[in-house]
């Protein structure tokens, strides 16, 4: 890697660092970023959608600036997966494209870096076998895309470091607020990015308009999903008072936050992101120090705010780039590996093999039964983020299984009533993924769609008219509060399924209280 101090950048304004960068091995992108893609497309149809891909098709058919526990983007994409067809395949498509991409910017950043072709290879290795992005990129979910846009931010802090161009400060606030729109997360990045600016070098750059600009284009970008959260009560707030009040999300202290980090990453790649942080605080990459400063920062706010672990998953792959610069230098320096290919062959085979095994253990290659036995052969128990979660598999799997029998059940029931009753018959599912099994799967089974006051089916049409009969999902006992005749019409059971799905499916006759008075009391953000 050389390294020379020049004057100015493209701006004139100070004085840089410039190194010289190496050309991108195309060849090496194809073949990686095509093995993650190929691996997603081959899994995508195994068992079932997802119950927060449902949510999603269903915010999809609603679309606005904002949602209770999402920003808007999620809810865009899954409207493009409606329009190729909304079939399991079509619906993971954008993340498994998603997957591929984050492989491709990750070798990107490794040669931003100084990286060569070593370098490169070895951080697409990393990214393609990654436990955690293995299952985000399975499914539809705002963690397949949110790393694409942090990766995006990582870029522009390298090149503004490397050239000086504070113009590309604009390119930092177009990604930001592109983030914002994604996961509300962004502003933790944006809270860790400044203080890592202000500890570094880059705080040169706040007495210039450039990075001023940037904030203002992330606001102007981010203004109508605030302004929504603002005319709605920000229900993004309440939503998350709600859960810590009722104790929902697995709460981990500092030191078992930081372990999770390790597991889910795969604890064998640990020296590799490990070693990157450490060359960007203190090693030969020490000039991007903002990058680590920036690490640092937004560990220490996830840990203080109680984040699912998984929610700082989108801030590794430039650590994976970095930890693989490292290596590829390391490597060089040794006089027992000079001319020779047999250390760099050695670490990216066991990689390769590692990342060979964990695949059909994490993703839906096999069937539950096999799927267990292989997990326990590999000593493999998946961390569980949710108290009331439970079942035989880890949630993200799970929770693929029974939406369709589920709604066949109610299908039953619906055209067992005759057809004078049915017309004054409605659905109603307590949780937004019955809600999104019966509006997505029931069209094909002559289902009205269902009613739901959860999340953000809260702020979607009330009921316009009164209902005599209702098929209640998800709900307990104390309907026999609300209605007079209270009927368990069937018990809804799947054995791979998460437990708290395994519930009766009650008919209910005769509503004390007409569905829109109930109504504002029935919404419940959670």
């Amino acid at each position: 890697m050389k390294s020379t101090w020049k004057p100015g950048g493209e701006s004139g304004a100070h004085s840089i660092v410039e190194w010289s960068i190496g050309p991108m091995d195309w060849r090496l992108v194809a073949l990686l970023a095509g093995l993650k893609l190929l691996v997603h497309l081959l899994s995508s149809q195994a068992y079932g959608f997802f119950r927060d891909e449902l949510y999603f098709l269903d915010c999809a058919r609603h679309l606005g600036w904002g949602y209770v526990d999402d920003a808007p983007m999620i809810a865009l994409l899954a409207k493009v997966s409606l329009g190729l067809g909304g079939s399991l395949p079509a619906v993971r498509l954008l993340p498994a494209l998603a997957g591929a991409a984050k492989v491709a910017l990750g070798m990107g950043l490794a040669r931003q870096m100084g990286g060569g072709r070593f370098a490169q290879g070895l951080t697409g290795l990393c990214l393609l076998g990654v436990p955690v992005f293995l299952g985000t990129d399975s499914i539809l979910c705002v963690g397949a895309f949110e790393p694409l846009l942090w990766m995006g931010c990582a870029a522009m802090l390298i090149e503004l470091v490397r050239t000086g161009n504070d113009r590309l400060w604009l390119w930092f606030g177009l990604l930001a607020g592109l983030g914002l729109e994604t996961k509300y997360a962004m502003l933790v990045f944006g809270l860790a990015a400044l203080v890592a600016i202000l500890l570094s070098p880059l705080r040169r750059d706040l007495r210039r308009p450039w990075i001023w600009a940037a904030g203002l284009l992330a606001l102007l970008i981010f203004l109508p999903t605030l302004l929504w959260q603002i005319r709605h009560g920000y229900p993004l707030l309440e939503d998350m008072a709600n859960i810590r009040r009722m104790g929902k999300n697995v709460v981990l202290g500092p030191w078992t936050f930081v372990k999770q980090q390790i597991g889910f990453l795969n604890p064998l790649l640990f020296p590799i992101w490990f070693s990157g942080l450490c060359s960007l605080l203190f090693g030969r990459l020490s000039r991007l120090r903002v990058l680590g400063l920036l690490y640092l920062g937004m560990l220490a706010l996830m840990i203080a705010l109680q984040a699912k672990d998984y929610y700082l998953a989108a801030i590794y792959p430039m650590l994976f780039a970095a930890g693989a610069v490292a290596t590829e230098a390391w490597l060089a320096g040794r006089d027992w590996s000079r001319g020779r290919l047999w250390p760099k062959v050695v670490l990216l085979s066991g990689i390769g093999a590692v990342t060979a095994l964990l695949i059909p253990a994490l993703l839906p290659f096999l069937s539950p039964p096999r799927l267990l036995a292989y997990q326990r052969a590999l000593g493999i128990r998946p961390a569980k983020l949710e108290v009331r979660h439970d079942g035989p598999l880890d949630q993200r799997l799970g929770d693929q299984f029974g939406w369709p029998e589920m709604t066949d059940e109610v299908a039953r029931i619906y055209h067992s009533l005759t057809p004078e009753e049915q017309a004054h018959t409605a659905i109603y599912a307590a949780s937004y993924g019955e809600a999104g099994a019966i509006n997505h799967l029931g069209p094909a089974r002559g289902l009205p769609s269902a009613l739901c006051a959860h999340q953000a089916h809260s702020f979607w049409p009330a009921p316009d008219r009164d209902y005599t009969t209702f098929i209640c999902l998800g709900c307990d006992e104390g309907l026999s509060r609300v209605f007079e005749s209270v009927q368990v019409a069937a018990v809804h059971h799947h054995p791979w399924g998460m437990a708290e799905e395994n519930r009766p499916i009650y008919l209910c006759r005769g509503p004390k209280r007409n569905i829109r008075a109930m109504w504002p009391e029935l919404k419940h953000w959670d």
